[in-house]
């Protein structure tokens, strides 16, 4: 009897292969006390695990050929960029001298230190950078104790063809492994938001995480079967089972390859109605591969990688140099910017009263609500914002909006901005458009009232969706809860939708719900003309959109949006995608 074990799919297709373990339990360590006389040589010992880690990202990095897409390299560069933090190479040295402990003790110390300041992150995907700590921190601590990385530089044939089973993989490691041959991965720990899982993505990589998986569930070279669509890793299968997969391993690349003449033409629906196609981005390489897929412009650039991994902010004309380089490599596409999201990511109030934050910082100060607290900290973004939209078109978007009060005070303050770049005399888009987030039940409730008042509306169901059912979608205890389909998420989105069309006010979705091809005939039937999904999902939500006839779809997706009988929705769903 096959054995089915289950966890998280992060990308799409199926890999059939020889199990290759890799032996990645985390790193245990126990302080020493050092003698006084030897804290120097304890430092010194620590500085040259530190090299030992730079050499080897460096040998990896190197082995990985230069026609590799700058998406995949930057996340070794990124580690690499770690390894010159004063927060990773310096604080250790002066907690071992304060201590008067080993090299090991006092780096777990910092990283304890750094786990406690992205806990407080609110946005989930922020938080899941700490991974990238753990993982630099994993390979310094390996090299102090006298081992090394799992995954190193060789260039040989034993993972080419392996499905690889881990404890966990960095980024540096699945791009090496990727370049081995690999056909696909499966890790204990992780989550769909982590570098490694962004990065399996932008590979095409079959992978799963999250599987809790035991050593005696599979061995070395047994014969298995990644289901990453399904999340499911299938283990002593049947030959017949086996021939089925391979079918449909072949139906998979036949369909990649018709999807990939897609890119140029038009996402129109059969019966003729155009759809805005945009994409999901944050950095300069995603721009890339968003306008490689044939993307019509950036629907959500996110703007916090700015202000991360660093211990001062960055000034209006680093943002603007950044904004900038994307506006231009965009060629007169345009681009939505959303101002930060970030939260009181130090554990106390942004006004700096040193009151401490709730205990639930996801319903706290964050986005929009830390922007008009600490407006020294916004003001700087929104001139760099409005100085970019001299070059091309660029639309502003406020997240987390939720009262008439926060966007009448965000909107006089980018007004009291364009008067004070006016008198100054620098260029800028006097009518560039400015839009919000729907991501608050309240926000939803209250579309009329935004529509009245802004240019363009988007539709954040992450957190609309987490809000609205009152669960943490990184929460694995909860995370079953987590239901794009439950009415109420429904109907707040049908409402947001309806204010838009009564406004004439256009209306985008940007959350995982819009890259998710299994719902695309569904929003279409609620009347969405605007998806922005991530890059790597674009063709196949244009393929549903040419297949799909809106004016057969409206009867199901009524009859859909007026039932609350899960089964039901389910299959009208079913019936939905069967048109």
């Amino acid at each position: 009897m096959s054995l089915t074990i289950s966890g998280v799919g992060i990308s799409r297709g199926i890999a059939i292969g020889r199990v290759h373990r890799l032996e990645t339990s985390a790193v245990e360590v126990d302080a020493t006390t050092i003698p006084k006389q030897l804290v120097e040589d304890e430092v010194a010992r620590f500085r040259r695990a530190i090299r030992t880690a730079r050499q080897q990202l460096k040998a990896i990095r190197n082995a990985i050929p230069e026609s590799t897409p700058a998406d995949i390299t930057e996340f070794i560069d990124t580690h690499l960029l770690m390894l010159e933090d004063t927060m990773l190479t310096v604080a250790p040295v002066e907690l071992i001298r304060q201590n008067l402990c080993n090299a090991e003790w006092a780096l777990k110390m910092q990283r304890d230190a750094l786990a406690r300041v992205f806990d407080e992150m609110d946005d989930p995907y922020l938080r899941t950078r700490m991974d990238d700590v753990d993982h630099v921190v994993a390979r310094i601590q390996r090299i102090l104790i006298g081992g090394s990385s799992h995954a190193d530089a060789q260039s040989d044939d034993q993972f080419r063809g392996a499905i690889v089973v881990a404890h966990d993989l960095t980024p540096a490691e699945t791009a090496l492994l990727h370049h081995q041959g690999i056909a696909g991965f499966v890790t204990e720990s992780g989550g769909p938001l982590s570098h490694t899982a962004i990065l399996a993505r932008s590979l095409g990589m079959p992978a799963i995480v999250g599987t809790h998986l035991t050593s005696h569930q599979v061995r070395d070279g047994d014969t298995v079967i990644l289901d990453a669509g399904r999340g499911v890793l299938l283990a002593d299968v049947a030959e017949s089972t086996l021939k089925s997969y391979r079918r449909k391993q072949r139906e998979r690349q036949k369909r990649v390859g018709e999807l990939d003449r897609l890119k140029s033409s038009p996402a129109v629906t059969s019966d003729g109605i155009s759809i805005r196609l945009l994409a999901n981005v944050e950095l300069e390489e995603d721009v890339r591969a968003a306008c490689h897929a044939g993307a019509d412009g950036i629907g959500l650039y996110r703007t916090e990688f700015l202000f991360m991994n660093r211990s001062d902010l960055p000034d209006e004309e680093e943002q603007l140099a950044q904004y900038l380089a994307v506006v231009r490599a965009l060629r007169g596409l345009p681009i939505t910017i959303r101002t930060m999201d970030l939260g009181a990511d130090k554990g106390y109030a942004a006004d700096g009263s040193g009151e401490r934050l709730a205990t639930n910082p996801a319903l706290s100060l964050r986005a929009i609500r830390l922007c008009l607290r600490n407006t020294e900290l916004f003001r700087p973004q929104l001139r760099a914002i409005l100085r970019a939209s001299a070059e091309g078109p660029v639309r502003l978007m406020i997240p987390m909006l939720s009262s008439a009060g926060e966007l009448n005070e965000a909107l006089e303050l980018i007004e009291d901005i364009r008067q004070e770049l006016d008198n100054e005399g620098a260029a800028f888009d006097p009518d560039m458009p400015i839009g919000g987030m729907i991501e608050v039940p309240a926000a939803a409730l209250s579309a009329t009232l935004f529509a009245r008042k802004l240019d363009f509306l988007s539709i954040g169901t992450n957190d609309l969706i987490q809000y609205t059912l009152a669960i943490d979608r990184v929460d694995d205890s909860v995370t079953y809860l987590y239901d794009p389909l439950h009415p109420a998420v429904l109907r707040l989105i049908r409402m947001v939708i309806e204010a838009g069309q009564h406004y004439q006010v256009p209306v985008s979705m940007c959350g995982e719900m819009a890259g998710d091809p299994r719902y695309t005939r569904l929003l279409l039937g609620m009347g969405l003309e605007e998806f922005s999904v991530p890059p790597t999902a674009l063709l196949e939500v244009k393929d549903v959109i040419q297949r799909s006839r809106i004016c057969r779809l409206t009867p199901v997706v009524n009859d859909l949006l007026a039932s609350d009988d899960p089964a039901e929705i389910s299959a009208l769903l079913g019936a939905l995608n069967a048109l």
